[in-house]
């Protein structure tokens, strides 16, 4: 067996038996640029202890260790057969002492997936660059570990690695000696850490383009604070890194977040680097943050694009002390790190830096990714139950980070924000380096409000869903003049009824003398059951619109009655507070969503309405949204028209929009996008391409080229030698990407089976190129993706045994036949591809639970949007 799927009970009783002291890891990466060498040696010396046995009994554990091959075991100065301790990834360690001391050599493989020690090789120059990535367990990919958070230690890493490169790790670099043996080839050697999680170790190895700077404090005893501040990326990328920015971001969060949690920043230096083909958006490694380098924008990007990286930034930062100095005991509580996170990583921004939109996007893009994850049928609660690894992997979703922040933030406005801080710092000085589970939150949280948060912690962090909140009022109600808020919320996984507690307000919106919409007053209310009743605007003049929820206090679907939704389609764009307009694009698009309202009029509200959208990081977010409600929640019978008259609104636009702006630049992209599935504007497009014809202050840049090229190709009317020419001009990563989505674009039988066995059956295609490569296969029309739906269903089974984890997760969650139309007639349930699914996963029913939770959640996407197209449309607007 591999014993790769670490279970929990296991984990428990390893942390019952043994207690992680010191690491002392060595690392020979010399070899990464040969292409020929696979792997590295890999050297651990570990110090625990464990706990007395029983009498007549030994003590036994086991190390994690995924490697090529293990060349030496040594326990307690005994030689142990390698033969007989190593089964799959594991290694067995019996007959333990009080104290222990174990060193594992090895050889570890390089990893094309993120996963481990990710080897890449930039197109653009040919260096290589090395990284690590092991959330949730992926360290054992590197240096055999007791792989689980509960099991801290200390750490001290040695790396050796070509003389001219850079290398860093989580502790200062110590000392950097040149090996006299061959001069091109130095020893890193690192400082201790302090004690910390195996997966928030790491290494970062390559050619990297590095700036220094420093930032420094004064404690409130007076004891100054330094701190030493790195950044890194790729020499190709070089000309395009805005460090100075990136320092000042950097700088006002460690100003920020030390002020704010009263500790003082706890890791030392604090280096971040931008890496190549990264699986997430960031990872909190202390004092060596590690993030995507899409980051690093080498194409125009917007003011949200920017705002969205600071957020990154900040949430990593707040992570130094949630989810680092403290961390959660096992992955049922991953919440503890990633909710307060992204509830800080906003409040950051808010705080700490010029944007003043970060709640309003928060609302509006990070909510509406937990309201779509708590909607799936594998919803689960904020404390969630995961019982191993494979369930852990699956669970860095919408749910524990956007809803856990949704929940913090309305816990903020229950108990105040002082009480929540305060609260905070006394969970730091209490936790400081050690494990903690929900009930240690709720002491400190509840100590410092003076409030008893057990019975909240129960109804909003151990169920599940969400709920909806609508309001009755004025001719709608029984009685006439009443308002009344009316909240559904049934736990779909207990199939109970779940009544939240909801502290929020309730905004009344009027039209003034010059025809804006504007708050002319608000209610503050607690809605604790099935109803509440709001006496304040009982037997008031009904206000134009009636806004639950305003200012997005808690976290709730919530309904517009039908007087305030007609005012909201007549006259969104008169609503001149930005939070309260994203509230209503929220709500429009949730009813469209749920198949309440038809998804063309929110289509017909994007239209009437983005083009005054002053908000960048909304009309970003409607645009993607109009164009999912187009391609698969239209009918298909309306579908084409629908998709070119929103087709003709966007190039309008394009044409309208201020030369240079987001928004000119957001319309340039939705034009490309919508482009693939229609040809109607290609030839402007091409033009673009080519320079025969220029938008005032549009740069038609290598991102939006390659969107054009993705919409030529999938459309047959881009060559090969095309592709290839513009893969000449942009020899980046990114360009590679590009390339390999266009070129799997096209219309054509054979190049879609070669996308396929590419994705499915080859092994050469990095993380990057395997998404890109699904990108393009996916793009086509029904009839050409129709024969790879049995194909599909056969491969699962292999692909989840044969592939890691991440890739596996790719193809499978990528490649699903998500595109489908209902065919007049016939159910949404009884649609031959859910019905497909279902009859898998009746005979798959011991298929592991991480693959039956994205089958499951890939049929209710397309369940959904069937459920969608059943809904009659009106009359297509012009």
């Amino acid at each position: 067996m591999s014993h790769e799927n670490l279970q929990r009970t296991e984990a428990a009783q390893r942390s019952a038996l043994i207690t992680t002291h010191s690491y002392d890891v060595s690392l020979d990466v010399s070899q990464a640029a040969d292409p020929g060498v696979a792997g590295y040696s890999s050297r651990s010396v570990i110090n625990f202890s464990a706990a007395e046995p029983g009498e007549g009994q030994s003590a036994s554990t086991f190390l994690d260790f995924i490697a090529s091959e293990v060349h030496g075991v040594v326990l307690n100065g005994k030689e142990l057969s390698v033969a007989d301790v190593v089964d799959g990834s594991r290694i067995r360690l019996d007959n333990l002492q009080a104290k222990n001391q174990v060193t594992v050599t090895g050889t570890a493989l390089y990893s094309r997936s993120g996963e481990g020690m990710h080897r890449f090789v930039d197109p653009a120059d040919g260096q290589c660059y090395l990284y690590t990535q092991y959330e949730p367990a992926d360290a054992r990919r590197v240096f055999a570990n007791f792989e689980q958070p509960d099991l801290k230690a200390e750490f001290t890493f040695h790396v050796i690695a070509p003389s001219g490169w850079e290398v860093a790790s989580n502790g200062v670099e110590a000392t950097r000696t040149q090996l006299t043996s061959d001069p091109a080839t130095s020893r890193w050697d690192f400082a201790t850490t302090r004690p910390m999680s195996t997966y928030i170790t790491t290494v970062l190895a390559g050619p990297y383009v590095k700036a220094a700077d420093h930032w420094s404090a004064t404690l409130d005893d007076g004891t100054p604070l330094e701190v030493p501040l790195a950044l890194y990326c790729r020499a190709s990328m070089a000309e395009s890194f805005d460090a100075t920015e990136l320092f000042r971001l950097t700088k006002g969060g460690l100003d920020f977040f030390n002020r704010l949690f009263g500790y003082p920043y706890p890791w030392g230096k604090y280096d971040q680097a931008f890496v190549p083909e990264y699986n997430l958006g960031a990872m909190e490694n202390p004092g060596l943050v590690t993030f995507t380098d899409s980051y690093v924008f080498t194409s125009r990007a917007t003011d949200s694009q920017y705002q969205a990286r600071a957020n990154t930034l900040l949430h990593e930062m707040a992570h130094m002390w949630f989810g680092d100095l403290v961390t959660m005991q096992w992955w049922d509580d991953l919440w503890l790190k990633e909710s307060f996170a992204d509830y800080m990583g906003t409040l950051g921004v808010d705080r700490a830096t010029d944007w003043d939109t970060a709640w309003v996007n928060f609302a509006n893009k990070r909510k509406a990714w937990a309201y779509v994850q708590d909607q799936l049928p594998t919803t689960h609660p904020i404390v969630a139950d995961i019982p191993d690894l494979e369930a852990a992997k699956q669970n860095f979703d919408g749910i524990t980070y956007a809803k856990g922040a949704s929940v913090l933030k309305q816990l903020v406005a229950y108990v105040g924000f002082e009480a929540f801080i305060a609260g905070s710092r006394q969970y730091f000085r209490d936790h400081a380096y050690g494990n903690t589970t929900l009930a240690d939150l709720l002491t400190a949280l509840s100590a410092s409000s003076g409030r008893d948060l057990a019975g909240w912690a129960a109804r909003w962090l151990q169920t599940s869903g969400i709920s909806t909140l609508s309001v009755r009022a004025g001719t709608h109600d029984a009685e006439p003049g009443a308002v009344a808020i009316v909240q559904e919320a049934v736990d779909p996984v207990t199939g109970r009824v779940e009544l939240r507690p909801h502290r929020l307000r309730v905004g009344s919106y009027n039209f003034d003398a010059d025809g804006a919409l504007v708050r002319t007053g608000t209610v503050e209310t607690d809605v604790t059951g099935e109803r509440t009743d709001i006496p304040e605007l009982a037997g008031l003049p009904r206000p134009a619109l009636l806004l639950v929820n305003d200012d997005d206090l808690t976290y709730a679907k919530v309904r517009l009655d039908p007087f305030s939704e007609a005012t909201v389609l007549a006259s969104l764009d008169r609503i001149t507070d930005p939070m309260a307009r994203a509230l209503c694009w929220t709500a429009l698009w949730n009813s469209a969503r749920d198949g309440e309202s038809p998804a063309t009029r929110y289509v017909d509200a994007v239209k009437a309405f983005g083009p005054s959208e002053t908000g960048i990081g909304v009309l970003v977010n409607i645009l993607d949204n109009a164009q999912t409600a187009v391609e698969r929640y239209t009918p298909s019978g309306a579908r084409d028209a629908v998709r070119r008259a929103f087709l003709t609104a966007a190039d309008t636009q394009l044409q309208l929009a201020g030369p240079g702006s987001d928004h000119q630049l957001a319309w340039a992209r939705t034009l490309a996008a919508v482009s693939r599935h229609d040809a109607m504007l290609l030839p402007r497009l091409r033009s673009l391409l080519d320079g025969t014809v220029n938008v005032d202050g549009l740069a038609v840049d290598a991102e939006l080229r390659w969107n054009i090229w993705h919409a030529l190709a999938a459309n047959n009317q881009a060559t090969v030698d095309e592709l290839d020419a513009e893969l000449d001009r942009d020899t980046t990563a990114s360009g590679r990407a590009g390339h390999a989505t266009a070129l799997a674009a096209r219309p054509d039988p054979e190049v879609k089976a070669a996308a396929w066995k590419a994705a499915v059956e080859g092994t050469e295609l990095s993380n990057q190129l395997l998404s890109a490569t699904i990108a393009g296969f996916t793009t086509a029309p029904s009839a050409l993706l129709e024969p790879y739906v049995e194909p599909y269903f056969d491969c699962l089974r292999g692909v989840w045994d044969n592939r890691s984890i991440e890739i596996a997760s790719r193809i499978v969650r990528g490649l699903y036949p998500m595109a489908q139309d209902l065919p007049a007639g016939t159910l949404p349930e009884q649609h031959s591809v859910v019905l497909r699914t279902g009859a898998w996963l009746e005979a798959n029913a011991d298929a592991p639970r991480a693959l039956r939770r994205i089958i499951l959640e890939q049929q209710s996407h397309l369940l959904r949007a069937l459920t969608a197209q059943a809904v009659n449309p009106p009359s297509i607007a012009p």
